[in-house]
């Protein structure tokens, strides 16, 4: 429900101004008793109050009559969005090594999984007409989702992802080929296929450079991600005691190998050290990519004003009939 005319739901405020003067208009009225057991008899009889009932009704009038005024509509509002030809399937390293706390989070260290899908999520907030699909990958490559419009699902499903979804490991090459099989049916204006990892190829029977010609043959743009800060970072470890601590482990990206994959599609390699800087490639990202977005915007209001006049009126009737019934 909305009003059309809002800034008239300030004129609400005057009505216990109002009520606050009545209560203080005109002297105590004075009566002259013979007799003081008179006045003391009237005094401990029960009052009748018609004048503050007939203040409250006439108040209730002017609230319904302000309520009108300002427009009450109850209806609803529907976007049809028009898909912009531009599908996008991203690939999500969920391997052990993402649970390395070398980005930040809210100002608090936090792992490499959970930055991505904070990242991740502000970059699918930002492509509202995109068909978008989620692809995790260790070991071997698993389908999260496929690509669609319906986002709230796919956000849904980007909060599930967890380094122990499938069997650990860093098959790099197995998840862009299974990416570009998704994609390659597809009849869109572009496909692109954005791939994440924080570590080397070391699983999977296909070799990164032959996805990436596959990649190029079929159009599909390839861009290669790799997330960790250089050199060292911690990672938290179980001793035998079942203590948890964090131990530094060596960082290893195969940035040659990311770089080729990228150039090969005509994308681009870019490397994540920091939460801000994940966050400005996803940006970069999305500004490369850019297409026009068709919305429509559908409003269906019903007007609520003419309950609240004929409820004033009622309220004017019923003063009315009851005052006329008083007089001689």
């Amino acid at each position: 429900m909305r009003f059309l005319h809002p800034h008239l739901l300030w004129f609400l405020a005057l009505l216990p101004l109002l009520a606050f003067l009545h209560g203080r208009r005109g002297a105590a009225p004075a009566l002259l008793f013979s007799s003081t057991s008179l006045a003391a008899t009237l005094a401990g009889a029960r009052k009748a109050r018609p004048g503050s009932l007939l203040l409250l009704q006439r108040l209730a009038v002017l609230a319904l009559l302000i309520l009108a005024l300002a427009r009450p509509q109850q209806g609803n509002t529907t976007s049809e969005i028009k898909a912009s030809g531009i599908d996008i399937l991203l690939a999500v390293d969920v391997s052990g090594s993402m649970e390395a706390m070398d980005f930040t989070l809210d100002g608090k260290p936090s792992s490499r999984l959970a930055v991505v899908k904070k990242v991740v999520d502000e970059f699918i907030d930002q492509r509202p007409s995109d068909r978008i699909g989620l692809l995790a990958f260790a070991g071997r490559p698993y389908l999260v989702s496929p690509l669609t419009l319906d986002h709230d699902w796919m956000r849904k499903r980007l909060e599930s992802l967890s380094v122990d979804m499938v069997e650990d490991g860093t098959a790099i090459g197995s998840a862009i080929g299974s990416g570009i099989n998704h994609l390659r049916d597809l009849k869109s204006k572009s496909r692109l296929l954005i791939l994440l990892t924080d570590g080397m190829n070391n699983a999977g029977s296909v070799p990164p450079l032959i996805a990436a010609e596959a990649a190029e043959t079929l159009g599909i743009k390839v861009y290669t991600i790799g997330a960790g800060t250089r050199g060292e970072a911690p990672m938290p470890m179980t001793d035998p005691f079942g203590r948890r601590k964090l131990v530094r482990v060596k960082v290893d990206i195969d940035e040659d190998t990311l770089t080729k994959v990228a150039e090969k599609t005509g994308a681009v390699y870019f490397r994540a050290t920091d939460t801000a800087s994940l966050a400005k490639i996803y940006d970069e990202i999305n500004s490369m990519e850019t297409t026009t977005k068709t919305i429509k915007k559908f409003e269906n209001y019903r007007e609520l004003f003419p309950f609240l006049l004929a409820a004033a009126l009622f309220l004017l009737g019923l003063e009315i009939f009851s005052t006329r019934k008083r007089l001689p």
